[in-house]
């Protein structure tokens, strides 16, 4: 884990910063509903605050939340989809795995086989290993990039299969809508590596399907997440 974090110079206790910078990349909510969900809690802070601690702390909390270790047994969902931003097609290119936990995603003004490529050999620098498969939709750019950057893993090409990597962009959709958009592809890209580093960390896997056993993730996952922001549990 990464250094520790530090709250100095900031006014208000760790466990109200955190607390905050949770509920905003947790739930879809934007920053004047989590200032007003605040208020209800007597804690007097404007959107603007909770803004720049979504900023400061946000990459910060996602750096020292542990990875699933990656395994050649994975099996990997790539798919891409479109964002608008100021008028401009942008593409979330992202990669899950066969629990839906995100493995990488990356925002390209691209969706070509160039930009696939740039993907798969992300992905092979942070897993440090191929998967056993590759599964994607019918867009030619993933064969191409996977022939040329690591061609003795299975690929299946086919829309049906790949509905795991299409849902995984649902929970993005639905913050997309909560913010109104996003204002840059930079700004697109720091969000998403918090949310979804937030998001692998509380979404129990497939596996657990019971309720016991995702009550018992969420929590391990809430322990966790204290710990990485460094507020008492």
């Amino acid at each position: 884990m990464s250094k520790s974090v530090s709250y100095k110079r900031h006014r208000f206790p760790p466990e109200i910063i955190a607390h905050a910078v949770w509920l905003y990349f947790r739930f879809p909510l934007s920053l004047r509903l989590v200032e007003e969900m605040l208020l209800e809690r007597g804690i007097l802070v404007s959107y603007e605050t909770v803004r720049r601690w979504a900023l400061k702390f946000g990459p910060a909390y996602a750096r020292r939340l542990k990875h699933k270790r990656p395994s050649r047994r994975d099996i990997w969902h790539l798919d891409e989809v479109v964002v608008t931003i100021a008028g401009r097609k942008h593409w979330l290119w992202r990669a899950v795995d066969q629990d839906g936990y995100v493995l990488d995603e990356i925002v390209q003004s691209r969706r070509d086989t160039k930009a696939a490529k740039r993907l798969l050999r992300r992905l092979l620098k942070k897993q440090g290993c191929p998967p056993r498969r590759m599964i994607t939709d019918k867009l030619g750019s993933y064969a191409a990039a996977r022939r040329q950057i690591m061609p003795a893993v299975e690929h299946r090409s086919h829309k049906g299969l790949n509905n795991r990597a299409e849902n995984s962009h649902l929970p993005l959709r639905r913050r997309e809508r909560a913010m109104q958009g996003f204002r840059s592809s930079g700004g697109l890209q720091r969000f998403t590596s918090v949310f979804s580093a937030i998001r692998n960390l509380f979404v129990p896997p497939r596996s657990r399907r019971s309720a016991l056993a995702a009550h018992l993730h969420r929590l391990t996952a809430m322990a966790e997440w204290k710990s990485v922001a460094c507020v008492a549990a």
